[in-house]
């Protein structure tokens, strides 16, 4: 099999069909296909098996990834992880580029740093699929005006909060009794009785704890 064919075949397999950062098909199937469980539900947990998912998988192999396909595997498990699309994806990594320090670390604090991010690090929401809900349906505050972009990035000294309206609902009720800190992370600060939170300063990516490889992306997008 030539090069330029295995990488569309690796393609098909970890990206075509998972081209949609919000998926609404068997998420099982990515988790399994990703091998990480990026839709964040101990139900996708243990999702590894010895043969490829769908239909006629048990009868099949799982072929051994070139380095390109390791590489674009990676860069679809943050991509499903944070729920982003290809051109914002791309966006993102631009971005970070410009920035000073490693274009790997700067393009996971940018993806840390957005608001739907930030309501599921607070405990808001128990996970960024959910936490991209809450804030399209416009439950959320930043510095006390309603922001209803999921992808809205946040500055130093933010503040975060449910509508007060929207405090009753039972999802945000389940989040007070689910919340064990008023700290969650190092760069947040939550404040549980009045469902409030402050992005204290962009992240650092020690402080970031997902199991994530963001060097294979760097070398992906240089080729």
């Amino acid at each position: 099999m030539d090069v330029d064919h295995q990488k569309r075949e690796e393609y098909k397999n970890y990206g075509d069909d998972l081209i949609m950062a919000r998926y609404k098909g068997p998420r099982a199937r990515v988790c399994r296909r990703l091998e990480y469980p990026v839709f964040e539900s101990t139900k996708f947990s243990s999702i590894r098996k010895n043969y490829p998912p769908g239909q006629h998988g048990p009868n099949r192999r799982r072929g051994k990834l070139s380095n390109y396909g390791i590489q674009l595997r990676e860069k679809q498990r943050i991509k499903y992880l944070y729920g982003v699309l290809e051109k914002q994806f791309r966006n993102y990594f631009k971005k970070a580029i410009s920035m000073d320090g490693p274009t790997g670390d700067n393009l996971l604090i940018l993806l840390e740093s957005r608001l739907d991010n930030t309501v599921y690090r607070l405990g808001l929401a128990s996970t960024r699929r959910s936490s991209r809900q809450l804030v399209s349906h416009k439950h959320i505050l930043v510095n006390n005006k309603v922001v209803n972009i999921p992808s809205y990035i946040l500055s130093e000294g933010d503040t975060i909060q449910i509508r007060d309206k929207s405090k009753k609902n039972t999802i945000f009720q389940e989040s007070m009794r689910r919340i064990q800190s008023d700290n969650p992370t190092e760069w947040l600060l939550l404040d549980k009785s009045k469902l409030k939170g402050t992005f204290i300063q962009k992240p650092e990516r020690s402080q970031i704890i997902e199991p994530i490889n963001e060097q294979l992306v760097v070398e992906l997008y240089s080729k």
